[in-house]
């Protein structure tokens, strides 16, 4: 898992995430998943741009199957970003930074 971003479980999903006051983008990812290797460096990357205004946390997919169930998650990696306990933006698969922060800006106001 990165190092940039705080891990994310089942036991803690409720309190560090749908009970945030500030956004929450959530990676869900596994260690056998090249894209989520691939997506890992950006995801921390955007952990350090944004710091203040978002929070970062990463969920094992394997280790985690009840949030992972609950949110419909089919594909890894998957980012979601929750603000006020709601998921607002979903993004399945690699992709490139740059279409990744365009998604998640709008709503870092």
């Amino acid at each position: 898992m990165g190092s940039k971003a705080f891990e994310v479980t089942d036991a803690n999903f409720q309190r560090e995430v749908l009970n945030a006051q500030e956004p929450i983008l959530v990676d869900f990812g596994a260690d056998w998943c090249p894209p989520c290797k691939m997506i890992d460096p950006l995801v921390d990357q955007i952990a350090v741009e944004y710091a203040g205004k978002l929070r970062v946390g990463k969920v094992d997919a394997d280790a985690n199957p009840d949030v992972v169930m609950q949110y419909q998650v089919m594909g890894l990696p998957t980012l979601i970003l929750f603000k006020g306990g709601e998921p607002v933006e979903r993004i399945t698969g690699y992709q490139p930074k740059d279409k990744i922060t365009n998604k998640l800006v709008p709503h870092l106001s």
